[in-house]
């Protein structure tokens, strides 16, 4: 492994960021490039790390795995200390594995596979996001305890990793307390999913189902929603975080009884010191975040910190050993964990929110009571 200890580089710690700039994945990685950006800045307004000041250098991947491979190579040759990547597996993981070749340690702005790590990339790797699984177990662990839910069923999009990830969870949390009556597939490119909402619909009438999961992501996804409820199926709907936010919500006329977990509510968060980012992320750019999707690099990047200073260099084993040590330490989005092999959250706390009058809001934070199998985080069970 590469050295990179704090005094060199003439007192400053360089963190390379590779992200699109440009293409259709910069409205994921836009505005945590953007958090990002703020940290950096804060933390250089506070006197740096260890007396050390920030420099920041970044790349476009242009929404391209080729061009995402060779922003990391121009990073990692300018000597950088820390690499941060596409908030996604299939776009970051080229640049990370640059980092990984390199000896540099790599974070995603917030890719959700668990594959963003140890197991799919290396063991320099890790992501700032909890792993999708961990948003269907949390709503399905949620639901049970506090909803009274005996009988789920699920609405997978097929062609999405991610979705079928936050359905795994949901499947495993769920079936473990509970009874999961049905599952279905679709894909968000079909214009109707009729023949999948006629079965909901049959599930609920004939055994009794009084949930429905819906893992899916993207704003074509308000659609299945609202011909859900215009088949007169009420029953309670809980999704992902990739529903965050209430961009799509007006597609949806009279939404209600529909939840999910999120990190951060942009929005009126409970927690002040989450508040303070979002009045600071919004006098530095004009508007706050539309989701809580640039949150969670924040909250890396302060434990980050932490192992620098603890261990007093950037160095790569030493910092890498120490946030392997980290078990339930407190951040600005709640406790954390990494392990030699985890990289990614699988048990943080998360926020429950309901969508009403338009309007998402903050129900309460909710934290699953066990680990996540290793099967159900990788989806190797059949």
């Amino acid at each position: 492994m590469l050295s990179n200890p704090v005094v060199a580089k003439d007192g400053e710690i360089v963190i390379g960021m590779a992200y699109a700039k440009t293409g259709w994945m910069e409205a994921y990685d836009g505005d945590g490039a953007k958090m990002a950006e703020l940290w950096i800045e804060r933390v250089n307004a506070s006197g740096g790390i260890g007396g050390k000041k920030i420099k920041l250098l970044t790349a476009d991947t242009k929404t391209d795995r080729v061009e995402a491979a060779k922003a990391g190579q121009r990073l990692v040759s300018e000597g950088v200390d820390l690499l941060i990547v596409s908030a996604d597996y299939d776009y970051g993981s080229p640049t990370a594995l640059q980092g990984q070749k390199a000896g540099v340690v790599s974070v995603s702005l917030g890719a959700g596979d668990p594959k963003m790590g140890v197991v799919g990339i290396g063991p320099l790797v890790f992501t700032s996001a909890v792993a999708a699984q961990l948003e269907g177990a949390t709503m399905a662990d949620w639901g049970i305890e506090k909803k009274g839910f005996k009988k789920g069923y699920e609405l997978i999009d097929d062609i999405n990793e991610y979705s079928k990830s936050v359905c795994a969870g949901y499947k495993w949390a769920f079936g473990s307390k509970a009874k999961v009556v049905g599952s279905d597939s679709f894909k968000l490119t079909d214009a109707a999913v009729n023949a999948q909402v006629t079965r909901l619909a049959e599930a609920v009438k004939n055994d009794g189902v009084d949930n429905v999961m819906v893992c899916f992501s993207g704003t074509p996804a308000a659609s299945v929603i609202r011909q859900i409820r215009a088949a007169g199926i009420t029953i309670p709907i809980m999704s992902g975080t990739s529903m965050d936010g209430t961009y799509w919500v007006n597609s949806v006329p009279d939404l209600k009884d529909f939840y999910l977990p999120t990190s951060a509510l942009p929005q009126g968060d409970s927690r002040a010191e989450v508040n303070k980012i979002t009045e600071a992320f919004k006098a530095k750019y004009g508007s706050v975040p539309s989701t809580q999707y640039p949150y969670p690099i924040y909250a890396w990047l302060d434990l980050w910190r932490k192992a620098v200073e603890a261990t007093g260099t950037t160095d790569t084993k030493a910092v890498i050993g120490e946030l392997e040590t980290y078990s339930d330490v407190p951040t600005v989005l709640g406790l954390r964990s990494f392990s030699p092999k985890l990289h990614i959250q699988t048990r943080s706390p998360l926020l429950i929110t309901r969508y009403a009058d338009g309007k998402q809001a903050f129900v309460e934070e909710w934290r699953i009571p066990t680990d996540i199998p290793a099967d159900v985080l990788y989806r190797t069970k059949k």
